[in-house]
């Protein structure tokens, strides 16, 4: 007596809905590729450390079993599991995690949180229609081939480029619309930058303390800081009269001058030069020979620009003022005491260029860089929004774009890791 084989849920791969949860798998990869890059972003946070590992084992995962062993449950399973991390996603970006150590607030989108999240999208796609091509039994795409090595480049065009974003993601809601207007609505006198805060160089450059930068733990600034307002940072305890003068007179130099630079074409005949970390929603100019020319906190010599990518263009918002080399966080001038807080960084890896290094990489902090990469001295710096920030005027980028900080210190208005990139 002949044995009727056993029906089985896994149909071969050129079943009904094998293709649709092929591509769904590929997409799902590709999603979870980049959950994997952002988990050192958030190491700061052992709880978002353990979900973004789980949601990156789960989404790698169900793409593999969904490549190699098509069927309904294996299409159930990814179309709930992913769609669950979509509305975590967006329960994230409109009020945040509360749940989860550091995920508490909600965050604007960002590059890579877009990418994964679309990526997620098409995985949930992929799983539904592979489900109703079964259930309808629509004949098998055998006349397509090329369609699963076009979803695999078309997910790689993807998830590559998010996995660059997550790994230097930027967890900065800052929402600065307005435009700075040069020293507008300030309401004390503008100093010429020869005489704001400092150069060690000769006659005409500006003269910088010698003091060490010796303060209490920096404080969150009690209000947001907006360049259209008058410029009033008092409110902080400890910070003495002059301290204050010092800061708002750095802030009211940089708000007058540093605009020339407000075109990137200016910027780079100026001698500026993008390290090309763009992908992160800002990119950074430097003139690396401004480095170690004795100009010190000088908007006609900012050592980097800030821009903010804004829909294809790019929007100058802050200057990046950094020491010479061989200064460290335990000998920066005292400029604003805890108004102004310093930071380096020392996990990057540049590209070996003389001239126009770029960021090529991420180690860990004081970590060996892979050759070609190197890395470059660290020195300190210091942001100067000539935008609102909510955070103050001297408020650094943060998650990895944030740096590192002197220790013993809190960072002013720390909302990194605030976020999600499901």
């Amino acid at each position: 007596m002949a044995i009727a084989p056993i029906e089985q849920d896994t149909p071969a791969v050129g079943a009904p809905g094998a293709t649709s949860l092929t591509i769904a798998g590929l997409a799902s990869i590709g999603a979870g590729a980049i959950h994997a890059a952002a988990v050192g972003v958030h190491s700061e946070h052992h709880q978002a450390v353990w979900l973004f590992v789980l949601v990156a084992a789960f989404q790698i995962t169900w793409g593999v079993v969904a490549m190699l062993r098509p069927g309904r449950v294996v299409a159930v399973v990814g179309l709930v599991g992913n769609a669950a991390l979509l509305v975590g996603w967006l329960v994230a970006k409109t009020s945040g995690l509360w749940f989860i150590d550091g995920m508490e607030q909600a965050e604007a989108i960002q590059p890579a949180d877009a990418l994964a999240a679309g990526l997620a999208a098409g995985a949930v796609l992929g799983a539904l229609a592979s489900l109703v091509e079964r259930l309808v039994e629509q004949p098998a795409r055998r006349a397509q081939p090329a369609v699963r090595p076009l979803a695999a480049i078309a997910v790689a065009a993807m998830a590559i480029p998010g996995m660059i974003a997550a790994g230097s993601h930027t967890h900065a809601g800052h929402g600065d619309t307005a435009t700075a207007a040069a020293g507008s609505g300030h309401t004390h006198d503008v100093a010429s930058p020869d005489t704001t805060v400092g150069s060690d160089s000769t006659a005409g450059a500006p003269t910088t303390p010698t003091t060490a930068h010796v303060h209490e733990a920096a404080v969150v600034p009690p209000k947001e800081y907006d360049p259209k307002l008058p410029i009033d940072l008092s409110g902080i305890p400890g910070v003495t009269p002059e301290e204050q003068a010092r800061a708002e007179n750095l802030v009211a130099v940089t708000l007058t001058y540093l605009p020339q630079f407000a075109d990137p074409a200016a910027a780079e005949k100026a001698g500026y030069h993008s390290i090309g970390d763009g992908l992160t929603g800002y990119e950074h100019y430097i003139n690396w020979s401004y480095i170690d020319d004795g100009y010190t906190l000088d908007p006609n010599h900012a050592e980097s620009l800030v821009y903010r990518i804004e829909g294809g263009t790019k929007k100058l918002v802050s200057a990046m003022y950094m020491l010479r080399r061989g200064t460290t966080l335990d000998s920066v001038p005292d400029v604003g005491g805890a108004l102004t807080q310093w930071h380096i960084h020392d996990d990057l890896c540049f590209t070996n260029d003389p001239v126009a290094p770029q960021v090529a990489g991420v180690t860990s902090s004081n970590g060996p860089c892979n050759p070609p990469l190197v890395r470059l001295e660290s020195v300190p710096m210091i942001h100067v929004w000539i935008v609102p920030h909510p955070c103050g005027p001297f408020a650094a980028l943060e998650g990895v774009g944030a740096g590192q900080i002197k220790p013993g210190e809190t960072r002013l208005c720390d909302t990194a890791h605030g976020s999600t990139t499901f």
